[in-house]
């Protein structure tokens, strides 16, 4: 007679394993901490930014760095936060949106600009075509 006991036991066993792991968060287990830290600092500046009254394009130029897909969840969550509380934002005295980039000179480089008293007519192409042949 074979004993019954030890294969009704190891079955036990194998389901209680695979019921404890079905239960488990392995993704948040196995996950990088800075990562995680990241995306959550970026979901809290998203917040921090609705709550401010800032639009979405403010905050996505003043935190360039931080992921916009998690800026956009904060800023998402905490205004549906403030609608469902009623609560008012804060007007931001704070920092500025920094200028577009286009309208600044890049550095290094030198802005020249002519009055009229500087410029000098140039001469017109047949002009020109002239005095290059005498020479």
């Amino acid at each position: 007679m074979k004993p019954v006991v030890p294969k009704l036991l190891i079955r036990l066993l194998l389901l209680c394993a695979t019921l404890s792991l079905a239960g488990c968060d392995l993704e948040a287990l196995l996950a990088d901490p800075k990562a995680v830290q990241k995306e959550a600092d970026a979901r809290a500046i998203g917040s921090a930014c609705r709550h401010g009254l800032r639009s979405l394009e403010d905050c996505y130029s003043m935190n360039e760095k931080a992921s916009k897909a998690a800026i956009f969840s904060g800023w998402k969550d905490m205004d549906q936060y403030m609608r469902d509380n009623k609560i008012e934002g804060i007007e931001p005295k704070g920092l500025k949106p920094p200028a577009p980039a286009a309208s600044a000179p890049a550095p290094g480089e030198e802005v020249v600009t002519e009055t009229a008293t500087d410029k000098k007519p140039e001469p017109k192409a047949k002009e020109k075509h002239k005095a290059a042949a005498k020479e």
